[in-house]
């Protein structure tokens, strides 16, 4: 489930697209980045802990981290802007071609 380098490219243009669209302030930029970083690196222990966990797993891990970072976003996020981000992550998703439940 690693991404080429090609992909990762991409998914970090796509990231930078959806943090321009939403206009956020400086302090929103510092915790989105934050969390975002955090995440990842959750994901990146589990597959160190669980070197045979399968994509399924991995895509699970990454759902759930998805879930709780989501939960974070609505403590500083606007509303509007909470709504471009699930709109902006559901066209990632598309992008990725990866049409993961939520």
């Amino acid at each position: 489930m690693s991404l080429t380098p090609e992909q990762r490219d991409a998914l970090m243009s796509e990231v930078k697209k959806i943090g321009a669209s939403l206009n956020l302030s400086d302090d929103q930029k510092s915790k989105l980045q934050g969390f975002m970083t955090e995440a990842s690196d959750k994901v990146q222990a589990f597959k160190q802990q669980n070197p045979n966990a399968s994509p399924k797993d991995i895509v699970k891990k990454i759902a759930d981290n998805r879930a709780a970072l989501r939960q974070r976003l609505v403590n500083f996020l606007t509303p509007e802007q909470l709504t471009k981000w699930d709109n902006e992550i559901a066209k990632a998703k598309e992008f990725l071609g990866q049409k993961l439940a939520a």
